[in-house]
């Protein structure tokens, strides 16, 4: 299955008594179905997965699964410390529907996951999960990256069909596409890449920015893929200073008090993460009114 896209990497709205609320959810998506997303991207670093409990997960899975278009790709983030229940979540997807599990490395143990240690554990996932399996390399959030060596060597497994680099770094993104067959999907993390890496090969981005700025997202590579080199490359820029603000520097709480801006539900982040100040929502304010008059539409 080809997944070429710009894909959200949703976040997961709470309710006032911090229970997730999966009536904000089902909103979220239907109105992301008017879009050109390729699919969705649920239980990530985004949604704040880290934070949910296995039952809540499995509420958020089946709920995006049954608002989504047909038509929507669906990719489920399974990665957590142990094999054995990763493949559990890998399976829980399948039987949901989902196309695709993502699959980020364990980390809690550093000393002794050397690349013996990781490349066993994703072909044991691989080997077990019924549906494919998409690496997920993200060393801001686990302080261990899969380096390009290690991904080559996965890219031979059958049931290993790309990878999701946050890494950030471009030279690692042209190293894994350089090795690995042309089957392998690259897609990046960073709003901030996208446009100088769609020469390179990459099938397109699983972004934070794109829970809040769908549409913008989606037309740089839109306007790429139609020769509009120029216009691609405007949006890009326009796009790097909002990536910088909204998702490096205010994280998940600016994502979603963007989305609320835009009519999206996006709310409060889920405790220890700690809301925005003032000054934060007043600049991401002063950023949309900029945004909306100067943005690059396809």
């Amino acid at each position: 299955m080809d997944f070429s896209g710009i894909y959200p990497a949703l976040t997961t709205p709470f309710a006032h008594d911090g229970s997730v609320s999966l009536t904000d959810l089902k909103h979220n998506i239907h109105k992301y179905n008017g879009t050109d997303l390729a699919g969705y991207v649920v239980n990530g670093s985004t949604g704040e997965s880290i934070l949910l409990s296995r039952e809540e997960a499995d509420g958020i899975l089946a709920t995006v699964k049954e608002a989504a278009a047909k038509e929507k790709k669906l990719i489920a983030g399974c990665g957590v410390e142990g094999t054995a229940e990763t493949i559990a979540r890998t399976k829980r997807a399948a039987e949901l529907g989902y196309h695709a599990a993502l699959v980020k490395n364990p980390y809690y143990y550093k000393p002794l996951y050397k690349p013996h240690a990781l490349i066993a554990h994703y072909r044991a996932v691989a080997d077990a999960s019924p549906i494919p399996v998409l690496l997920y390399s993200v060393p801001v959030f686990t302080g261990l990256p899969l380096e390009a060596s290690e991904v080559i060597a996965l890219s031979e497994h059958p049931n290993i069909i790309g990878i999701k680099d946050s890494s950030g770094d471009v030279r690692r993104a042209a190293e894994i596409i350089a090795g690995t067959p042309a089957s392998f999907q690259v897609f990046l993390g960073a709003a901030t890449n996208i446009y100088p890496c769609l020469s390179m090969g990459i099938r397109g981005g699983i972004l934070a920015l794109a829970s809040a700025l769908p549409e913008k997202c989606t037309a740089v590579v839109q306007l790429y893929r139609a020769g509009q080199q120029e216009k691609a490359r405007e949006l890009h820029n326009i796009l790097v200073g909002c990536s910088k603000l909204i998702v490096s520097e205010t994280g998940i709480p600016g994502v979603k008090y963007v989305m609320d801006q835009r009519g999206y539900r996006g709310g409060l982040p889920r405790l220890p993460i700690q809301p925005l100040h003032e000054e934060q929502k007043k600049r991401l304010t002063a950023l949309l009114g900029r945004l909306e008059p100067a943005a690059v539409r396809a």
